[in-house]
């Protein structure tokens, strides 16, 4: 096969040109005058790859043919498809993915991608490695041939696979067209569009070609259909046009009938080859997956073996904490022994205390009801003052009215002895004898006999009065200060209940706060708004 399918290839003039292998290099067209560049390629494209291609060292050079006219941009490729073929190209150089070998960057100095994917997206290089990465690694276990084999089978499925393309015109309209030639047939192109052909010849279709000077004819087998003629730029072109069609119409037809022994030979020593590589493959990926486990194995032993010597450090730690621990439950057992013992001695303190305010609590209530009951007397002796100074203050304005007559009667009668006194003196002077004296059997008492006694008899009663009042005033005084006694007495013994309520609830409080007992006994407010109320009476009065 690599000798129908391969040959080598040089450019004289902007045209290649292939040397004839049965001839020598000098009796051919091959320029002498300059250094000349030889590539040793596939000249005819497989059909099929997988059937075609026997030999692994042939199948190894067309990929490296078919990726570097991808590369090149000699085939379109899609960027999908693009991305899809680097990965198996990364497959068949560097083998089964490992992120532990592999790591991000591997890919840095591998040419890929074509130009035209590179510039049409905005991604950056490591962006692009990392798709091709995501590719790559789920290509495990393909071997090296496998991946080429891959790679090979989308390749020939791309539109511009194994084309070979030349520039012609159409010999009436003088119209620019490309001509393409392949495997299948010859195809003609638009200048601009080389994947969608516009007119094809299947070389199933096709009965004779031939070129005269620049002219070339196809002639279909069909004899309804019109002759196709076209003119090529130079002679050699046509030359090799003419080669390419003979060559590519030659293994058509010769795919289509049954191989030759030489071929069937070869078929079989390369499936025997495969499969002889297969089991050793098969055997190295047993080799390799039996190390694997016990790789993985031995990295578990070695795992479970720190987790074991994790778990027994932890365990002596724990066991000296554990330790720790009871020493420490021992300590707090211990003093929680002694608090419980002080607890016991200050529950019993507190018995003690609530037993105390109870006693205090029913000396409080005596005390109060004892205090009530002064009240109720002070209240009683008050209303019984407030009477007796109202009858009192009664008698004394009756008093008062009664001298006031008292006074007016006896400013009256020395008015009256005036005036009696001023009409008897000047009737008595002219007599030249004063009267006689009256005799004892006389019953009338001289003019100022009476006059003298009436005015005793008034001063007398005016005193007695007066005498009355002041000790009447004096009695009153005496009780009036009995009675602010009583009060001030009355006043302190209140302001002492107080202090002492006050000092119990206190004692209560603090009882309440260390959780003992509640307080027996808490006064009222009212009790103590009644309080103050009695004393501002008694102030009052």
């Amino acid at each position: 096969m690599l000798k129908w399918n391969s040959a080598v290839r040089y450019t004289v003039k902007d045209t290649y040109a292939w040397l004839k292998p049965d001839k020598r290099v000098l009796d051919q067209d091959v320029p002498k005058d300059s250094p000349i560049t030889f590539h040793f390629l596939a000249k005819f494209f497989p059909e099929k790859v997988e059937e075609e291609l026997v030999q692994e060292i042939t199948q190894h050079l067309f990929f490296l043919q078919v990726k570097k006219q991808i590369l090149d941009e000699e085939i379109f490729c899609s960027p999908e498809a693009s991305v899809l073929l680097a990965s198996y190209a990364v497959q068949a150089k560097y083998g089964d993915y490992d992120p532990n070998f592999h790591k991000p960057g591997f890919l840095a100095q591998d040419e890929l991608l074509p130009k035209r994917v590179l510039m049409q997206y905005q991604m950056t290089p490591e962006m692009w490695e990392e798709k091709i990465t995501a590719w790559y690694a789920e290509h495990r276990n393909i071997a090296r041939d496998e991946a080429e084999m891959e790679y090979l089978k989308i390749a020939q499925d791309l539109d511009m696979y194994g084309v070979s393309y030349f520039s012609i015109t159409q010999n009436k309209r003088d119209t620019e067209l490309l001509l393409g030639v392949d495997a299948q047939g010859l195809h003609i192109y638009s200048p601009n569009s080389k994947l969608n052909p516009k007119k094809s010849f299947p070389w199933s279709g096709i009965r004779n070609i031939s070129y005269s000077e620049k002219e070339f004819t196809i002639k279909p087998l069909d004899k309804k259909k019109e002759v196709f003629k076209f003119y090529s730029s130079q002679l050699r072109v046509n030359k090799l046009i003419l080669q390419l069609c003979i060559g590519n119409h030659d293994l058509f037809m010769r795919r289509r009938k049954v191989d030759s022994i030489e071929v069937q030979q070869m078929k079989a020593q390369a499936k025997e080859e495969k499969a002889r590589k297969k089991m050793e493959r098969q055997i190295l990926a047993r080799e390799k997956q039996l190390r694997e486990e016990a790789e993985r194995a031995k990295e578990e032993m070695e795992r479970r073996m720190f987790q074991l010597q994790d778990e027994a450090r932890m365990a002596n730690e724990a066991l000296l904490r554990s330790e720790e621990t009871a020493d420490l439950l021992a300590e707090k057992a211990q003093i929680a022994e002694e608090e419980a013992k002080l607890l016991a001695h200050k529950a019993a303190e507190a018995e003690q205390e609530r037993q105390r305010l109870e006693v205090t609590a029913l000396k409080t209530k005596e005390e109060h009801r004892l205090m009530e009951q002064k009240m109720r007397e002070a209240e009683q002796l008050a209303v019984k003052l407030v009477e007796q100074s109202e009858r009192r203050s009664k008698e004394a304005d009756h008093l008062k009215q009664d001298l006031n007559e008292a006074k007016d009667a006896e400013r009256r009668a020395k008015q009256k002895l005036l005036e009696i006194t001023k009409t008897t003196y000047p009737l008595v002077a002219p007599y030249s004898n004063p009267p006689a004296p009256p005799g004892p059997d006389s019953m009338e008492m001289p003019l100022e006999m009476a006059t003298s006694y009436r005015l005793d008899f008034k001063d007398s009663d005016m005193k007695r009065l007066s005498m009355e009042i002041e000790r009447e005033r004096l009695e009153y005084m005496e009780k009036s200060k009995h009675l602010q006694d009583q009060l001030k007495e009355l006043k302190s013994e209140i302001e002492s209940l107080k202090l002492e309520e006050q000092q119990q609830q206190q004692q209560a409080g603090l009882y309440n706060l260390r959780g003992y007992a509640e307080p027996l006994y808490v006064p009222h407010s009212n009790r103590n708004s009644s309080y103050m109320a009695q004393m501002a009476f008694f102030e009052e009065v």
